[in-house]
């Protein structure tokens, strides 16, 4: 198998012309490919500077999930410290945990900053939302948001469906004053926006009306806890 390192956006547009598949940190679709044998050429984004942008709002879809630190939200640093172990965290990327995984463990913590992709079509590269990115599965260049005012994070180790943990990922947008929470239940991931208010207890009554609040109690439980901290972090700015 022939791994290509293209160091332009156009390169790696020749690349995925020419039938190249994206391979991403590989920790994926390695086994897959051992099972299912090996293409004749993949392609990886970790030499492409788009792909590997830290900070200023912006994550390049080539970072490593170890490399993710205090120059994103702390929503999104939490969520990447948890994936794996500190071995899986070395070589797996953002675009292969968000748009190759079935897991998605970052895509909680990228819905509540309200990210939006950008991915390369055969075109050039394009701006689009999270629910199109996951439904294409495009060759994802980065991800870019607004800072928020607040962000929170929390993965319930013990809170089980069938042997995915629960995570709770939530923030109080820039843009708008309104609070985001998404929660993963299995392999999906629930997503509701309220208004924010520095009264916790209207902001939870709120998100009891969603369906979140049909949540087992002790996930729920956790939703109070990381918004509880979320909105007094954000009334004290």
């Amino acid at each position: 198998m022939l791994v290509r390192l293209p160091r332009s956006v156009s390169e790696a547009q020749s690349c995925l012309a020419e039938g190249a598949v994206p391979v991403g940190g590989a920790t994926l679709v390695w086994a897959g490919w051992q099972r299912d044998g090996f293409p004749e050429q993949a392609v990886s984004l970790r030499e492409l500077p788009e792909a590997k942008v830290i900070g200023d709002g912006t994550l390049g879809s080539a970072v490593l999930l170890h490399e993710i630190d205090e120059r994103v939200p702390e929503v999104l640093r939490k969520a990447a410290g948890g994936v794996g172990t500190g071995a899986v965290r070395r070589t797996a990327t953002v675009g292969g945990n968000i748009v190759g995984s079935t897991l998605r463990c970052l895509l909680p913590a990228a819905l509540v900053l309200d990210a939006r992709a950008v991915v390369l079509e055969p075109d050039g590269p394009v701006e689009t939302d999270l629910a199109e990115l996951l439904a294409k599965r495009p060759l994802l260049l980065s991800l870019h948001w607004r800072e928020p005012v607040a962000s929170g994070y929390r993965k319930l180790t013990d809170q089980l469906r069938g042997e995915v943990p629960f995570v709770v990922a939530a923030a109080v947008g820039a843009d708008a004053p309104v609070l985001r929470v998404a929660v993963r239940d299995g392999y999906d991931v629930l997503s509701e926006t309220v208004p924010y208010d520095t009264d916790t207890g209207r902001v939870l009554r709120a998100l009891a009306l969603t369906p979140l609040g049909t949540l087992p109690e002790a996930v729920f439980e956790a939703v109070r806890d990381v918004v509880g901290g979320v909105v007094e972090r954000a009334g004290a700015r």
